[in-house]
């Protein structure tokens, strides 16, 4: 979620930074221009008023004209800038250097005609950084209210432009400072948004995986996720008094039906003694009550299964699996089935004890269900994240409906209601592998059978 929120905020904040540089990279282009807009007006002011002298047609006109030129070439010579004096005509009375004239056609004689008028160029277009272009500003001279002649200045506009160029540049450099700020402050704020999500995530995880006691710090972040949090626990305390409430249940249940079922078992033994031997009622009620203490006994042991925190540590499950295939031996034999192993040096972490037991019902289903001559196989194997005990038997197998509800509870397929068994086993099996974040899975087995796969982690689950 962070990759996705936090290029969004990037991508906002670098948009608002770029729509407040532009404007200001303008407007600082502009303030340059017109400081130097107003200093050549101020030079043509001052050029505008000696030009008074030299067109009011009194004595020493001369001397005034030679003393314009004067002026007009040092400045020149010292600023690099072209100025001069014209009367309406566009005639040069005074000017910097001798061949420079009045533009005959585009912005300049614009600003000249406009000068004509008595209006002063104090707005003249925009020169960028990219352009090769010079400035050029127009004063009238006026005498007796009337515009005798105008003062045109052409200044070169390198040195503008690197200016312009250099607070551009510094611009760039705040931008990058600021996006720099920015990113910083979107990391810390998508953090401080995203920290309760994850946490959240995390607890739902391990709800989901079995670990009920796994809560969210109602802390940072928020007040919504905060708000959030405090929901979440109440609904998780909720849930695993519910849990509670059905596992006692369950437990009280089996336990307290124990003493009466072993009381009724007594009874028909005593009753059975009042009858002929062989009697096929006394027999199938024998059968029926033996079954229903198993179911009880099943009932009590999965309620345990789902209460019983693992006792997780780094175990050689091939050592592990070895060990109990070689205490299924002697059942095997006696079945008439090969009960073989393919070892390996396979370590994970799992409880022993459960996965012993989770073995223990696996290997049981495999030979009960597997006929006399065929083949029962344990192989031991790692890869990825997991370590695996794999099962296959050579019995019948299941359908593909079938396998989807294998392990389900008091669940046993109609093809083998006469096979002794609760229906429990395999559900105990997967209580006892899903504490620990293992898993059980079945399949299909080639030519025949069914494979069943014990998945354990190989990094413990609480790193």
């Amino acid at each position: 979620m962070t990759s996705r929120l936090l290029p969004l905020l990037i991508v906002l904040m670098a948009g608002v930074l770029v729509a407040l540089g532009f404007p200001l990279a303008a407007l600082q282009a502009s303030a340059e221009q017109q400081r130097v807009v107003v200093d050549r007006i101020d030079d043509a002011a001052r050029v505008a008023a000696l030009a008074q002298f030299v067109t009011d047609g009194r004595a020493g006109g001369t001397e005034r004209r030679r003393a314009l030129e004067d002026e007009l070439k040092r400045y020149h010579d010292v600023y690099g800038i072209k100025a001069g004096v014209f009367d309406r005509d566009g005639k040069a009375m005074a000017r910097a250097p001798e061949d420079w004239g009045v533009p005959l056609v585009g912005a300049g004689r614009q600003a000249f005609d406009e000068a004509l008028l008595g209006r002063r160029s104090d707005d003249p277009e925009q020169v960028w950084p990219w352009q090769d272009g010079r400035l050029i500003v127009d004063s009238p001279v006026v005498r007796d209210g009337d515009v005798v002649a105008v003062v045109v200045t052409d200044s070169p506009t390198e040195q503008m432009r690197l200016r312009i160029l250099k607070g551009w540049l510094v611009i760039v450099a705040g931008e990058a400072a600021a996006m720099l700020l920015a990113v910083g402050a979107a990391i810390r704020l998508t953090g401080w948004v995203l920290r309760p999500v994850r946490v959240l995530d995390a607890a739902t995880h391990d709800i989901a995986t079995g670990r009920m006691k796994s809560r969210v710090a109602v802390a940072g972040g928020p007040p919504e996720l905060r708000r959030l949090a405090s929901s979440f626990n109440e609904m998780a305390d909720n849930v695993e008094d519910v849990l509670e409430q059905q596992r006692a249940f369950v437990a009280d249940a089996s336990h307290q039906l124990r003493n009466p079922l072993a009381a009724l078992l007594l009874r028909i033994e005593l009753l059975a003694l009042e009858l002929p031997e062989g009697n096929a009622e006394i027999a199938s009620v024998r059968t029926e009550g033996r079954r229903l203490a198993q179911v009880l006994d099943d009932l009590l042991d999965l309620a345990l299964a789902e209460h019983t925190a693992p006792d997780l540590r780094l175990t050689d499950i091939g050592e592990l699996a070895a060990e109990r295939v070689a205490a299924w031996r002697a059942v095997a034999e006696e079945k008439g089935v090969r009960l073989t192993e393919r070892r390996a040096a396979v370590t994970a972490w799992a409880d022993p004890t459960a996965l012993s037991s989770a073995l223990d019902a696996v290997i049981d289903n495999a030979l009960k269900f597997t006929p006399e001559g065929e083949e029962v196989t344990v192989s031991v194997s790692s890869g990825g994240d997991t370590s695996t005990i794999v099962v296959e038997d050579g019995g019948p197998g299941l359908d593909d409906e079938e396998l989807d509800r294998i392990g389900d509870r008091f669940w046993r397929s109609n093809r083998h209601q006469n096979v002794k068994g609760s229906g429990l086993g395999l559900s105990i099996t997967r209580a006892l592998l899903a504490a620990g974040g293992g898993s059980l899975t079945y399949a299909h087995s080639e030519p025949h059978g069914l494979r069943a796969t014990l998945s354990v982690p190989r990094t413990s689950p609480t790193a």
